[in-house]
């Protein structure tokens, strides 16, 4: 029998407060909501998630580690770290699974601040604005490449 395939998703500061935190911008699922969708299609898929959040920015480049040294991919939306956290770009250029970012908005359209990104370079593939399908698409692209 075939192993799965182990995705880790991580995911940045703020983002546990999804669901009530600005939902006219990042909408009304919670990210329990989010990792439900993320594992089940992640089952369709023949993938296995380990989805984990943190506010910490020492924790997630301590995840980054471990990614690199397990060559496990990683599916990251690193919040507001994307636009400043030269820390986080370091790990994430360690890696040698592969990376992609996913943001629920398009920062694009958001303010000026956000039009930056230290991740996006380093990144497969970037995909940004479409809520929590953000995730599913890097999903499938997973399995694409």
């Amino acid at each position: 029998m075939t192993s799965m395939r182990k995705v880790m998703i991580l995911n940045g500061p703020n983002l546990d407060r999804l669901g009530t935190r600005e939902p006219d911008v990042y909408g009304t699922l919670s990210l329990q909501d989010i990792e439900k969708l993320c594992v089940e299609t992640a089952t369709t898929l023949k993938l296995e998630v380990d989805f984990r959040q943190t506010n910490d920015e020492a924790t997630l480049i301590s995840w980054l580690h471990e990614a690199a040294e397990t060559k496990t991919f990683v599916i990251m939306n690193p919040a507001a770290f994307t636009h400043y956290s030269v820390a986080i770009r370091d790990a994430a250029a360690m890696l040698t699974a592969g990376l992609i970012e996913v943001h629920l908005s398009n920062p694009i359209a958001r303010e000026e601040f956000r039009h930056t990104s230290l991740i996006s370079g380093l990144a497969t593939g970037t995909i940004s604005g479409f809520g929590a399908q953000s995730y599913l698409l890097a999903l499938q692209a997973l399995v694409k490449l």
